[in-house]
């Protein structure tokens, strides 16, 4: 009786130990086929809505597979469909109690796919993190932080998870949804006697000379001025590359402050004293 019991004990030892091997190797054997697919394909992408798309299905199908062979997994010792749904309800009921969170994050993870709030190298705000998307996994985001460690639109070196079940709470902000410019501006002060024409001449030139550096078709530069106590705020807008959006607005405020410098008929305002004697 003892050995008997030995031998099916060993015989489901090496009926388990096959099924793992074998559903390793096909896995690694998919994943392979999937990578080299993946490659392909991405040589072929011709925007980055299309890399986006590659990456985020390529990630599915592999959860897909993972899937698969788990069900084949468990149907190889399950025996029927019947013990199959046993099993099944009782690891729901287990799993739906004992994982919320990481279940809010798996429909959170099918909210991306199917709605697309944003793609892969998108600048987005999410809560109060601001950075852009660099990967979209089954549970998290992952953001290549801007700022955080400097009041600025720079890469700061840290990268972010985002739990996917905190995109049903936090406000999303995608500054590259539809395009890779939004509007940015830079301002200095005239004093009263300077000549605001000249003055808005000299913005608009700057703006245009360095824009040229980074876009082919500029689009329209305009300008705003308002009133302040020491004298009048010049405003030079224009639509900018969101990756190079503080080089370029660092680049217009020298050329503005040199062309400035040069000129005869503008004056930056600053806070100062001067005494006036009238007779």
């Amino acid at each position: 009786m003892t050995n008997f019991i030995n031998q099916i004990e060993w015989s489901l030892f090496i009926k388990v130990l096959f099924t793992i091997v074998f559903v390793l190797v096909l896995y690694w054997f998919f994943c392979y086929l999937l990578n080299v697919l993946k490659r392909y394909l991405l040589k072929k992408a011709k925007n980055k809505k299309e890399c986006s798309n590659i990456h985020i299905f390529s990630r599915a199908i592999k959860y897909l597979m993972m899937f698969f062979l788990v069900i084949f997994a468990i149907l190889s010792y399950a025996g029927s469909l019947a013990s199959l749904g046993l099993v099944a309800g009782l690891l729901s009921a287990a799993l739906g109690w004992a994982l919320q969170r990481p279940i809010t994050g798996m429909a959170a993870w099918l909210m991306l796919v199917i709605k697309r709030p944003f793609e892969i190298g998108d600048r987005v705000i999410i809560g109060n993190v601001k950075g852009d998307i660099s990967s979209i996994t089954l549970t998290h985001v992952h953001i290549r932080e801007i700022g955080g460690t400097i009041p600025s639109e720079e890469i700061s070196g840290r990268l972010i998870l985002i739990p996917n079940a905190k995109l049903f709470e936090e406000n999303i902000i995608n500054y590259t949804k539809k395009s890779n410019f939004i509007l940015d501006e830079v301002s200095f002060s005239i004093t009263f006697e300077s000549d605001i024409d000249e003055a808005k001449k000299i913005a608009k030139e700057s703006a245009r000379i360095i824009l040229k550096d980074y876009v082919k078709d500029i689009k329209e530069v305009y300008i705003r001025t308002y009133f302040q106590p020491s004298g009048v705020d010049i405003f030079v807008r224009y639509l900018t590359l969101v990756p190079k959006r503080n080089e370029i607005s660092s680049r217009i405020t020298e050329e503005i402050f040199k062309k400035v410098k040069a000129s005869q008929k503008v004056r930056f305002a600053y806070y100062h004293s001067e005494i006036l004697l009238k007779r």
